[in-house]
C-alpha cells in the first residue's frame, strides 16, 4: 500500500513535474527486462515442455485471458450491457435458452420498440446465432451470460496456438497465443461487452488451421475443422463467411500445387462440407421462425422495416416502412449519412479502404509492428504470400460496407498473429555482430509487449480513480469503463433491491443520443423488470392497466445523473 501511494505522489495530478504514463512504462521496462533475465534459465525448459504438449498447451493458454480478466472483477466487475447491439444479442441468448427461435409479438408492442430488435411478426433479435450460442451456453451453466464469452476467449486463444502449430514450430506457436490471448484478452471490447469477436476469430482458427494440416494429410479430422470453422463463421459472420470462403478457394488456388495434395484435399472436401450442412440447417430454421421466410435473414427483414443496418455501398440507401421512433429516427440517419449517396464511387470506396488501415492496430501491439514489418519479406513463399493474400480479401470486402468494427474481420485474427510470429522468427535468425544478435532483438521486443500490457493490466487492477482519471487519456485499450458513466449500475441496483415487480417508463430527453435504455427479456410478460417506452399517460394507462401487479417508475436518462422515481408522482 505504501509502495502505491509512492508511485501515486509521482503522477502529474500531484506533481507538475511528476512522473507519466512513459515514465512508469520505461521503469516497468526496466524492471522485467532484469526479473525475466535472472529467471529465464530457469522458466525456458518448463515452457518448451509445455509447447510440446499441444493439449495442456491450449489449456494454460487458453485459460490465461480468463484467469487474467477474472482477476480484475474486484475492480473492473463483470461489464454492464449498455448499447443496442448488447441487449439485442442478450435477447437472442434469453431465447435461446428457452429452447425457442423466436418470441411471439408482444400484444402492446409500441412500448417496446427498440433498435436492433424485430416487434413483428416476431419478438428477436436481429442477429445470427453463433454468438448467442456463445451466450446462451453461459446462461444454462453458470446463469451469467458473460460467462460464454469469457469461455469465448479462452478458447479462440487455445484454437490459436493449435492453429500456429500448423504453420511454424511449437516454442513459436505458444508465443503467438500468449500474445493473443493478451491482445485480444482482459482489456478488449471482445471479452468487455456481448458483441462478440472471439467466435469468428475461433472459426478463422479451425478453417486456416486445419488447411495445411489437409494439404499435409488429409486426415478426416482436419476436414471436419475446416467445415466447422466455415459453419461457426456463418452463423456468426454471414457475408464474412463468403469472404473466409473465398480465401480458403485462394489457398487451394495460391499454395497447393502437387498432384498428391490436390487428391488428399478433394478427398476430404465432401466431409468438410457435410461438417457445414447443420449451420445451412440452423440458419434456414431461423429465417422461418423469425421472419416467416425460410430465405430471409432477421437483419434483411429489419432492414426493410426499420431501414436498419444500411445497406452495401453500391446499393441505394434503404427506405423503412413503418414509423420510427426518435431513436430509431436518429439511428437511421446517422446510418444514412454515414452509407452517404456515393458511398459506391471509387474514391470513397479507397478513402475507407485508407482510413481503415488504422484499425491494424487492434490485431497488433505496436512492438510487433516491427515483426510484421519484417514477415511480409517472407511473402515470396506462395503460403505466406497467401496469408496476405486472405487479409486482403477481408480488408476489401469489408469495404462495400459503411460501417467497420474490428470483429467484423476477426476471421483473420489468427494471420495478423502469424505474420508476426514469423516475422519474429525470421528476427531471430539474423547475425548483427558477435554480442548482439536476433535472438536479443525478438527477446526485447516480446519484453515490450509484455510491459506494453502489464502497465495498463496493472492500472485497472490496482489503480483508484485518482490515477483511472490521469491515466485514462493515454490508454491503449479503453473499453473497460471506470466508474459509472451512464448512470446504469446504480439505477440496476435501485430496481434490485425493490421487492417485487416493476414496470420502468423511460423518457427520454430532447438531445439523446444513441443510449438505448429499452431492453426486456425474451418473454416480457414474466420478466421481473420491463423497461417500457413513455407514450403519455392516455397510452401508458393501456400498459398499468396489463401489469396491475407492477410498481411503475419513470426514469429519464438523459437527465444526470438520470432520475428514477414513482410513474403515481409524475401524474400528480
Amino acid at each position: 500500500m505504501y509502495l502505491f501511494h509512492l508511485f501515486r505522489s509521482l503522477l502529474p495530478v500531484r506533481n507538475p513535474i511528476g512522473f507519466g504514463a512513459s515514465d512508469f512504462i520505461l521503469i516497468a521496462v526496466s524492471v522485467l527486462f532484469v526479473f525475466v533475465t535472472l529467471l529465464w534459465p530457469a522458466v525456458k525448459p518448463y515452457l518448451q515442455r509445455l509447447a510440446d504438449n499441444p493439449l495442456w498447451c491450449m489449456l494454460c493458454v487458453g485459460a490465461l485471458p480468463v484467469l487474467l480478466r477474472l482477476a480484475l472483477l474486484p475492480s473492473c466487475p463483470v461489464p454492464v450491457p449498455s448499447g443496442s447491439d448488447d441487449f439485442s444479442y442478450l435477447l437472442l441468448a434469453d431465447t435461446l435458452s428457452h429452447f425457442r427461435l423466436a418470441n411471439p409479438p408482444h400484444p402492446f408492442h409500441q412500448f417496446f420498440e427498440t433498435i436492433f430488435v424485430l416487434q413483428q411478426p416476431t419478438y428477436s433479435s436481429i442477429y445470427p446465432l453463433g454468438q448467442g450460442l456463445v451466450l446462451t451456453f453461459g446462461l444454462l451453466l453458470f446463469n451469467s451470460a458473460w460467462t460464454g464469452v469469457l469461455l469465448s476467449i479462452g478458447a479462440f486463444s487455445g484454437l490459436c496456438y493449435w492453429m500456429l502449430r500448423a504453420w511454424t514450430t511449437p516454442q513459436w506457436a505458444l508465443l503467438g497465443a500468449i500474445l493473443a490471448g493478451i491482445q485480444f484478452g482482459p482489456l478488449s471490447y471482445w471479452t468487455n461487452s456481448y458483441w462478440g469477436g472471439a467466435v469468428s476469430a475461433s472459426a478463422g482458427c479451425l478453417a486456416f488451421g486445419a488447411l495445411p494440416r489437409l494439404q499435409s494429410s488429409g486426415r478426416k479430422r482436419d476436414a471436419i475443422f475446416l467445415g466447422l470453422g466455415i459453419a461457426i463463421q456463418l452463423l456468426t459472420r454471414p457475408f464474412e463467411s463468403a469472404l473466409l470462403s473465398l480465401s480458403i478457394v485462394l489457398y487451394l488456388v495460391l499454395v497447393v500445387q502437387e498432384r498428391p495434395e490436390w487428391r488428399r484435399i478433394a478427398a476430404a472436401l465432401p466431409v468438410a462440407l457435410l461438417a457445414v450442412v447443420p449451420a445451412i440447417g440452423l440458419t434456414l430454421m431461423q429465417n422461418k421462425a423469425v421472419t416467416g421466410s425460410w430465405t430471409t435473414l432477421p437483419y434483411v427483414l429489419n432492414r426493410y422495416e426499420y431501414g436498419v443496418p444500411t445497406t452495401f455501398t453500391f446499393q441505394a440507401n434503404p427506405i423503412p416502412h413503418r414509423q420510427l421512433t426518435s431513436d430509431q429516427e436518429l439511428d437511421y440517419r446517422a446510418q444514412s449519412a454515414v452509407h452517404g449517396d456515393d458511398a459506391g464511387s471509387p474514391q470513397r470506396f479507397a478513402s475507407r479502404l485508407a482510413y481503415r488501415a488504422r484499425f491494424g492496430r487492434f490485431f497488433l501491439l505496436p512492438a510487433l509492428y516491427v515483426a510484421f514489418l519484417s514477415f511480409l519479406v517472407t511473402i515470396r513463399e506462395r503460403r505466406f504470400a497467401w496469408v496476405m493474400a486472405a487479409l486482403a480479401v477481408f480488408a476489401l470486402g469489408t469495404t462495400f460496407f459503411p460501417y467497420f468494427y474490428p470483429h467484423y474481420i476477426a476471421a483473420v485474427t489468427c494471420l495478423f498473429v502469424l505474420g508476426a510470429v514469423l516475422g519474429l522468427q525470421r528476427l531471430s535468425k539474423w547475425k548483427l555482430g558477435r554480442w548482439l544478435n536476433g535472438v536479443i532483438v525478438v527477446q526485447v521486443i516480446v519484453l515490450i509487449c509484455l510491459v506494453h500490457f502489464g502497465f495498463w493490466y496493472g492500472v485497472h487492477l490496482l489503480g483508484d480513480d485518482e490515477i483511472a482519471m490521469a491515466m485514462s487519456q493515454y490508454e491503449t485499450w479503453d473499453f473497460i469503463n471506470y466508474g459509472d458513466p451512464e448512470g446504469r449500475i446504480a439505477i440496476n441496483q435501485d430496481l434490485t433491491r425493490l421487492p417485487g415487480k416493476q414496470l420502468v417508463f423511460v423518457r427520454y430527453g430532447p438531445r439523446h443520443m444513441f443510449h438505448n435504455w429499452i431492453h426486456n427479456r425474451a418473454d416480457i410478460d414474466t420478466s421481473r423488470i420491463i423497461w417500457a417506452r413513455d407514450l403519455g399517460p392516455a397510452e401508458n394507462e393501456k400498459l398499468l392497466k396489463r401489469y396491475p401487479d407492477r410498481t411503475a417508475w419513470l426514469i429519464e436518462p438523459d437527465r444526470w445523473p438520470p432520475q428514477l422515481r414513482l410513474y403515481e408522482a409524475e401524474q400528480r
